[in-house]
This record gives C-alpha cells, sequence and structure tokens, in this order.
C-alpha cells in the first residue's frame, strides 16, 4: 500500500501591501511567520527586530505604538512593507518549512509608488528576488533578516546595516 506525502500545511494567504504613493523605500519580508498571520499584522511577533529598526530609522516610537498607529506613520517616512511572497504551503514561521510559493504581483509597484527607489529585502529568502528588482531600476539591499530565528547578529549589529536603506541610492 502506497502512502501518500503529507501536505506540509494548508495554503495560506499573505498580507496586503502597506504602500502609497509617498514610498520611497519598500522593505520586503520573505512570507508572514504564523504570529503575524494570525494578528493579521506585519512582523507581530514580539522578538522579531522589524519595528524596533524601524523605529531607530524613522526617529519615531513606532514599536511602542499600536499597529494602526504605526502604519501611516511609516508610510509618511516614506517607508512601505510587503512580502515577495503572496501565498504558500508551510507548518510554522520557517523560511525552509515553505512549500509551493506563489510571487506577489510587483508590475504595479510602479503605478502604486511612483517614487520607489531603493528596495531592502529582510533576510537572505526575500533577497534571491533582489536581482529581478534591480533590473527593473531600483536600489536594492539585502539585509539580515530581523526574525528571532536569526539571532546571530546583535540589534545594533542589524541598525548598523539597515541604515543603508538611508543612505541615497541611484537607480
Amino acid at each position: 500500500m502506497a502512502h501518500a506525502t503529507p501536505s506540509p500545511g494548508p495554503a495560506l494567504a499573505g498580507l496586503a501591501p502597506v504602500v502609497d504613493e509617498r514610498t520611497r523605500i519598500l522593505v520586503l519580508g520573505s512570507f508572514p511567520g504564523a504570529a503575524s498571520l494570525a494578528a493579521q499584522q506585519y512582523y507581530a511577533h514580539p522578538r522579531n527586530l522589524l519595528w524596533p529598526i524601524l523605529s531607530a530609522l524613522t526617529g519615531e516610537p513606532l514599536a511602542a505604538l499600536p499597529y494602526d498607529e504605526r502604519l501611516p506613520r511609516l508610510l509618511a517616512h516614506g517607508f512601505g512593507l510587503w512580502d515577495v511572497l503572496g501565498a504558500c504551503e508551510r507548518e510554522g514561521s520557517l523560511d525552509s518549512a515553505i512549500r509551493k510559493p506563489a510571487a506577489n504581483d510587483f508590475a504595479r509597484l510602479r503605478e502604486l509608488c511612483p517614487l520607489l527607489e531603493t528596495v531592502g529585502f529582510n533576510g537572505q529568502t526575500s533577497g534571491k528576488f533582489a536581482p529581478q528588482f534591480a533590473a527593473a531600476g531600483y536600489r536594492t539591499l539585502v539585509l539580515p533578516s530581523t526574525s528571532p530565528a536569526h539571532a546571530s547578529l546583535t540589534l545594533a549589529q542589524k541598525l548598523a546595516q539597515w541604515k543603508a536603506l538611508l543612505a541615497p541610492g541611484s537607480r
């Protein structure tokens, strides 16, 4: 009797992009983790360092604000958030567990974000999309993951690399 290979999990849908016509810097993660999907909030895991890093980059206490107040403040500073994957199958939150990935449709980015210049990739998994964005004329940076699963660098070490998002760059 043949045994079926178990599916890695149900099909999951990602979160809508947080962008507007002022977005100059887009941070692209891979796919929301379980805590983020459950909360329907980007970077909802309490140990994820994205919000403390963005707080430092914008000079605002974003990490201390309620989520629905963070997003307009983030957008006001020209930052946007999205993920490279719009759907996948996965058990847990690790990128290594992603199966059947489906990329987001980035064709509308120029229309949605006419000022977009820089795309920062939050970790190596999303960073695999950097050549595609560079070919489209965007400045790209593959940055250390803010995930608590990637704790080999301190917050200060990660922040030092993430500050490159603010450096003026050519397209």
